[in-house]
């Protein structure tokens, strides 16, 4: 019961000197404002840069590069074959923990269709290039086995060559239209979603300007000149791989067949990343078969590159962190200020209690209670303000991610706020408990 009336008469004396009760609180309500907003910029970076790794491929997608050999395998250059498709026939064949295997061949082409052209890369590739570079269709459907058996003429394009080539059209009823590559007819059997940054999509939903959202994406730049990520992705145009050699390689390299011709890529999906050394392993036993020993290729993974996004978010993270720490000290000193010139205003009070009864711990309870109380309200007013920053911020300097408020972020933030009051609150708390109640019933 004792801890109720100390929470009474602590809020009566807060409401009873508002003013002051809001100065000792601004700086936790700063503290508390500024750590939801940088939790909330460094969360929508780090959501963001997940969900383009997840767009692009993830940790999963791991492509195999060309190298320099090694000084003492340079006299045997020449045994290597380089890559062909005879490593992703082996990687399928020896390398059960390779889930997907994607030869590519890619050439910049032109493509038109009903006046209109435009120049893209063009990609020969397998039907596992749809897993391995995670496209996703919009409608219709993507290249098969037959096609490449039979080296068609079909290819599934990116909803930026769709939307450029047929701008009356609707992705659904671009399917079966004839798209020119290089001059040559190929039917349209399917376009792939529209990839697009938190930024673009939310000026879409809002209903800004769709059209000239949609012209600097496919750009690559927007109004400020950033740099669009999918750029590639939305104006991918994906043909048979056996089609890309027929129809435009085998002239450039008439002695090489589709098995022989160098490839562009070779890119391979890991099937679980708990296994994820020991595929690596059987891709590298696999080509150093294939390559006849000459260490000439190398694995291009972007565990390197994510962990040094990870770093950046950790650095950002704990930099902002620091400022909103160092704001909630200074707001915890301020509050050990008020509380301790409260004590001195309420001398003859604590006397008074102590000769009708009170115990010290009870005075104690009192102050430390009204210090919590007065840090909780900072820390629910600095929630609503780090909320309004960052929709301040979002209007003001827009960024790629769209900021991301978790309720974890606002549960942690008052309870620093609260650790704050409890800090803040004992010395105080301790200097009114230790009061002489004969001293204190004289104090004027």
């Amino acid at each position: 019961m004792n801890l109720f009336i100390s929470l009474e008469t602590g809020m009566r004396e807060i409401f009873s000197h508002k003013f002051r009760s809001f100065l000792s609180m601004l700086g936790i309500v700063l503290g508390v404002g500024s750590l939801i907003a940088t939790m909330a910029l460094t969360g929508g970076m780090e959501r963001g840069m997940r969900a383009f790794m997840e767009q692009v491929g993830g940790l999963e997608t791991v492509n195999v590069v060309s190298k320099e050999i090694s000084n003492d395998l340079m006299g045997f250059y020449d045994l290597s074959p380089g890559r062909t498709l005879q490593d992703a026939y082996a990687i399928q064949e020896s390398a059960p923990l390779i889930s997907q295997v994607s030869p590519q061949l890619e050439d910049g082409m032109p493509v038109s269709a009903g006046g209109e052209i435009m120049r893209v890369r063009v990609t020969g590739a397998w039907p596992d290039y749809l897993e391995v570079a995670k496209h996703e269709l919009a409608t219709g459907r993507f290249i098969s086995q037959l096609d490449l058996d039979r080296a068609q003429r079909c290819a599934a394009i990116g909803d930026s060559v769709a939307s450029t080539l047929w701008p009356a059209l609707s992705p659904k009823d671009v399917v079966g239209q004839t798209i020119y590559i290089n001059d040559s007819p190929f039917t349209v059997i399917g376009v792939f979603v529209r990839y697009e940054r938190d930024r673009d999509k939310i000026a879409r939903q809002r209903g800004i300007d769709q059209a000239e959202s949609a012209r600097r994406t496919r750009r690559g730049a927007g109004e400020r000149g950033r740099w669009d990520p999918f750029r590639g992705k939305n104006e991918a145009v994906i043909i048979p791989f056996t089609t890309m050699f027929y129809e435009f390689k085998s002239g450039l390299f008439p002695n090489n067949s589709s098995d022989t011709v160098a490839l562009s890529n070779l890119a391979v999906r890991v099937g679980n990343l708990k296994n994820y050394e020991q595929a690596l392993d059987q891709v590298r036993h696999a080509l150093q078969i294939t390559h006849r020993g000459v260490d000439d290729f190398g694995f291009d993974t972007r565990e390197d590159w994510f962990d040094q996004m990870e770093q950046r978010m950790r650095a950002t993270r704990t930099s902002g962190g620091l400022i909103a720490v160092i704001s909630l000290i200074v707001g915890g000193i301020g509050i050990t200020n008020i509380m301790l010139a409260s004590i001195t205003e309420r001398v003859r009070e604590i006397g008074i209690r102590r000769a009708v009864g009170a115990r010290g711990r009870d005075i104690f309870l009192q102050i430390l209670i009204e210090s919590i109380s007065i840090a909780m309200m900072g820390g629910v007013l600095g929630v609503a303000v780090g909320i309004g920053l960052v929709q301040l911020i979002m209007v003001i300097a827009p960024g790629d991610s769209e900021p991301y408020i978790s309720a974890g972020s606002i549960v942690l933030s008052i309870t620093f706020a609260t650790a704050a009051g409890v800090l803040s609150g004992i010395y105080p708390a301790m200097q009114a408990s230790r009061l002489d109640p004969i001293q204190a019933l004289r104090y004027e």
